[in-house]
């Protein structure tokens, strides 16, 4: 399958570690000050995009600190030069309208390096406390559809004539749109029927949770079967997190660790599940094998050697996918490890090819 050149990306900490809550090596932390400091030097380092993820109240714990999105993406924006800046948002949340002048701020801000990460919403909380309620599972993404139906036109300059079943929106223009492109990235979330549908209409690139390589290939196929119009083909981003080490043998090690750390966490865990939509796929597919990492975490495979990981990336790479958005603990020393040891033999791979004396067998 053709793909676009690879990325790399990294989750930004806006809810604190992503694996383990209780890692002495990596004390809670989602501080502006640290994830300000995580992306400039993921920057440095020659990662390509950050994720930063939308909550109003901490999934995990609601008396944990949560960074707000929207204002963290336009700071970050100010400060760096090149790294992709992917902001999520739960459209319940904020009018389109205001969501869609908010983003065009951030793009030129920017110059170009915005990108909204749609998610229909799985923690039920921020949206009930609120009186916004928490609509069934389909609902939120037939509501989802109409809002980013609203915003794509006015990032892109439209004057908007608009009347559905939640918005109206009557000649409404907004000033000034891009000043480097058409408009921002759009990529969607979520693996359900609704979700793929979604994605495909309105998308320009599917975040898939982290799963092994032929379910990833299997959803690939699905997704990019479905119509598009005229819009260009559709792109693929993977979760995942990452346990890379000399041997394999070392890398199993750190993987066992947080998974017993992560056990610790288990009555976070309960009141989190308590709180899910259980229809929400990600929930689901995440409960079939042990693992640690959200949005499917180390289910993607990304735990061996330096060059294990690099062969299992190129895999998935083959098969499609274009940004690998990284999860890490603790993070700023692993994310290091990962761009000092693995990209560079990801990007030697890549140089050789398959008959190259880097290919090895997946087996």
């Amino acid at each position: 399958m053709t793909t676009a050149p690879l990325r790399f990306g990294i989750w930004a900490l806006v809810h604190g570690p992503r694996a383990a809550h209780q890692d002495p090596e990596e004390p809670y932390d989602a501080s502006w000050e640290r994830n300000r400091d995580l992306i400039l030097a993921a920057e440095e380092l020659g990662y390509d995009s950050t994720l930063i993820a939308q909550h109003t109240i901490n999934p995990h714990q609601e008396d944990l600190d949560q960074l707000e999105a929207w204002s963290a993406a336009a700071a970050i924006a100010a400060l760096t030069k090149r790294i992709e800046i992917i902001a999520a948002i739960k459209p319940y949340l904020y009018h389109p309208v205001v969501l869609a002048k908010l983003a065009l701020g951030i793009e030129n801000i920017s110059r170009g390096r915005l990108a909204i990460n749609l998610v229909n919403a799985w923690n039920r909380p921020e949206l009930e406390k609120a009186g916004i309620g928490f609509p069934e599972h389909d609902a939120r993404y037939a509501y989802g559809k109409e809002w980013i139906s609203v915003v794509s036109r006015l990032m892109e300059g439209e004057r908007l004539n608009f009347s559905g079943d939640h918005f109206n929106v009557a000649d409404y223009a907004l000033r000034p749109t891009s000043l480097y492109r058409n408009r921002p990235l759009i990529y969607v979330g979520g693996e359900s029927g609704p979700a793929r549908d979604l994605v495909a209409g309105h998308g320009d690139v599917w975040f898939i949770n982290g799963q092994p390589l032929d379910d990833v290939a299997g959803l690939i196929a699905d997704v990019a079967a479905r119509p598009r119009g005229s819009a260009p083909p559709l792109r693929f981003g993977l979760s995942a997190f990452v346990v890379a080490r000399e041997t394999r043998e070392q890398a199993q090690a750190a993987y066992e660790r947080l998974l017993s750390l992560a056990a610790k966490d288990a009555p976070m865990k309960a009141i989190q599940k308590q709180n899910t939509d259980p229809k929400v796929v990600m929930m689901q597919t995440m409960q079939k094998t042990p693992r640690v990492g959200s949005n499917g975490g180390t289910a993607a495979g990304l735990v061996g050697s330096y060059d294990e990981v690099a062969e299992r990336i190129e895999a998935f790479h083959a098969a499609g996918i274009e940004l690998f958005m990284l999860q890490f603990q603790p993070f700023e020393t692993e994310m290091r490890r990962f761009a000092h040891e693995v990209i560079p033999r990801v990007r030697a791979r890549q140089s050789t090819g398959p008959s190259g004396k880097l290919a090895q067998s997946l087996g």
